[in-house]
């Protein structure tokens, strides 16, 4: 039985002193116990413990306002308690959780003997001290949101507020329901929509675009169950690559004040993909359908949720987000809605093995009823090479070119492919397999790369501990590595004649500074063309897969022909997604098995295929919708 906000602070009134100074604040699915006396509560074995068996919510203890010291004399204090050896490198409050966040280069140190240290700032400041290494690379973007955050905290305490207000509405009446509606991605690859209601809830899982198409980007926003966009209770984000959160500021553009829930890694790497479309946009004449003042409304309603970490995100649903594998951050979806009457996982995009960067997607589940599976590898003959096959493959090309003196262009997604393709060549430099040469990281994929390094938890633990540890193996800061900056140094590359390997955005080469490298490389036959990730149809990158000896581009301004003469190679064992059989076994191993499955993000031959290989597999109904469609799961 849900109990309503009242019901909550009644019984936590059972359970506290009355000698306790407290109150009851909602951060969005969690209950924040505001309190003058914070270590009155305890743990799990306290009062907290107690509070959160009792109301069935997490709980967190914030202190209250009058014992908390303002920033400034908080920064001094940390600073006088931090011992040199720690090596202090950056302090970021956040006031909408009374929390700061210390990073050094040794945190061990900063922490002290038992917490000493920790425990002295929380008694002296008031703020919860959480203490970070320092990431090896420094992001600009983490730095931008925790400071975007720290300056907008009193207005995002309010949406967690109303965002939690919002979900314990009284209940309706009737009899309960569950629906998912296909908006986007059905049949198709990019745009990625799925839109659950039940007869509490309305909730929106990703918002992409359609990256292959100038006259038709968006999701189906104008479907009758998705109007209006401000009465949606909340938005859910299963990864941050265009195709599936491009156009979540639309939403915001046109009137959406809700929450919008996802990983940290997820947050960060939207932003700078969604900044970097606009930009892209700009440069090709084309209107991008939100501005910056959009993606920073939107970064204020975020609400941060870590794998393995359940919270309410409406009246009946609780989220739970899982390791999918695909990207940094990327996570499967679990939707336990009405106390347990359906549960709905939405894979996202997933890898069903393990990569330098991920483990493989998670397969464990409290309770499945229904599947929302992709199906871009789904059809019979869809199989790729394994990790170590391609390393083989990038090893070989890599050497031709080398040895033929040439240059190899790798058109790269900035966000995953591009790091994974950083550690394969770092391998082959540092056993000397492969003689060195200068690789140019051109696009955004030295920011990305850094905002990997800042969150280490969602890496292989092998790829976290050289991370962390500055031991010289860090795969991201060897000197081959270099990043340019500046039409200058792009300009210089080109024109140089020595042997190099370029890793430039966009992947698809529908646009991007690769394009550069391309239409000046390409007709040259000792360069070299690799291709690492998926290439949709319409894109200059496929049609060069297809075997296309020359192609159309807009050159200073007039359309010209470039021809290809380079040699060109696709390496399909780098890719993101899972192959068919990685499919096949990913529904294998879950736990439990689903008694639906729907089919997405494939072409309808796929999702059909793959849809038809499972129910006669597993005796299941299986679906592959078109958009627009509407399937009942309750």
């Amino acid at each position: 039985m849900r109990l309503t906000f009242k019901e909550i602070k009644d019984e936590i009134s059972k359970i506290v002193p009355k000698s306790i100074e407290y109150s009851v604040e909602l951060e969005a699915g969690n209950i924040a116990i505001v309190t003058t006396e914070p270590m009155k509560f305890g743990g799990g074995d306290g009062l907290v413990g107690k509070i959160a068996k009792k109301v069935r919510r997490k709980i967190k203890v914030r202190p209250d306002k009058s014992i908390v010291k303002p920033e400034l004399d908080a920064k001094a204090i940390i600073e006088s308690l931090i011992p040199e050896s720690a090596e202090l490198t950056q302090i970021y409050f956040d006031g909408c959780f009374s929390e700061v966040i210390i990073q050094c280069q040794n945190p061990g140190d900063a922490v002290g003997r038992r917490g000493a240290n920790v425990a002295e700032i929380r008694d002296k400041t008031g703020w919860i001290p959480i203490v970070e290494r320092t990431p090896p690379i420094f992001s600009k973007t983490v730095h931008d949101i925790r400071g975007y955050r720290s300056a907008n905290a009193d207005e995002r305490r309010k949406l967690l507020k109303d965002f939690g207000l919002s979900m314990h509405r009284p209940t309706r009446p009737g009899t309960s329901w569950a629906r998912v509606t296909a908006l986007g991605s059905y049949r198709e690859v990019g745009r990625a929509c799925h839109f659950v209601t039940t007869n509490e809830s309305r909730v929106m899982i990703d918002v992409g675009v359609n990256i292959a198409s100038d006259t038709d980007p968006m999701p189906f926003f104008t479907a009758p169950e998705a109007l209006p966009l401000e009465k949606l209770d909340a938005v859910v984000l299963t990864h941050s690559h265009l195709d599936h959160a491009g156009m979540l500021p639309v939403l915001f553009k046109y009137g959406y004040r809700g929450p919008v829930y996802c990983t940290p890694p997820t947050r960060d790497l939207m932003l700078l993909l969604q900044a970097d479309y606009i930009k892209v946009s700009g440069a090709e004449g084309r209107s991008p359908p939100y501005d910056m003042e959009d993606i920073r409304t939107c970064m204020k309603h975020v609400v941060d949720v870590d794998w393995g970490e359940t919270t309410d995100i409406s009246p009946d649903i609780k989220l739970t987000f899982s390791n999918a594998g695909h990207i940094l951050g990327s996570s499967a979806v679990h939707l336990h809605i009405g106390e347990g009457k359906h549960n709905i996982v939405f894979s996202g995009d997933q890898k069903y093995e393990k990569s330098w960067l991920f483990d493989a997607a998670n397969t464990r589940f409290p309770k499945v009823e229904t599947l929302v599976i992709e199906s871009t590898y789904g059809a019979s003959g869809d199989y790729q090479p394994s990790r170590q096959e391609a390393n083989q493959e990038l090893q070989d090309i890599v050497t031709r070119t080398l040895q033929r003196g040439g240059k190899m262009i790798c058109p790269v997604f900035a966000v995953g492919r591009s790091q994974e393709v950083m550690i394969a060549i770092d391998e082959l430099f540092r056993s000397g397999t492969v003689k060195p040469v200068p690789v140019w990281l051109d696009g955004m994929i030295q920011e990305a790369t850094a905002i990997h390094s800042s969150h280490p938890d969602y890496l292989t633990s092998s790829l976290r501990k050289s991370l962390l540890q500055d031991d010289g193996e860090n795969p991201f800061t060897s000197e081959w590595f270099r990043p340019v900056k500046g039409r200058e140094l792009r300009e210089s590359i080109i024109m140089d004649t020595s042997p190099c390997i370029v890793l430039a955005t966009s992947g698809m080469l529908n646009g991007g500074p690769v394009m550069e490298y391309f239409k000046n490389w390409a007709h040259e036959e000792r360069n070299s063309l690799c291709f690492v990730g998926y290439q949709a149809e319409g894109t200059l990158g496929r049609r060069l897969q297809k075997g296309f000896g020359e192609v159309p581009m807009i050159i200073n301004g007039k359309t010209e022909i470039v021809k290809v003469g380079c040699e060109m190679v696709t390496i399909d064992g780098f890719s993101g997604h899972s192959d068919r059989r990685q499919l096949l076994d990913f529904v294998d191993q879950l736990h439990p098995k689903p008694k639906n499955i729907i089919c997405h993000h494939g072409d309808y031959h796929k999702c059909n295929e793959l849809g038809h290989t499972l129910r006669e597999r597993y005796k299941c109904r299986t679906y592959a919708p078109k958009n627009l469609e509407t399937i009942r799961l309750l």
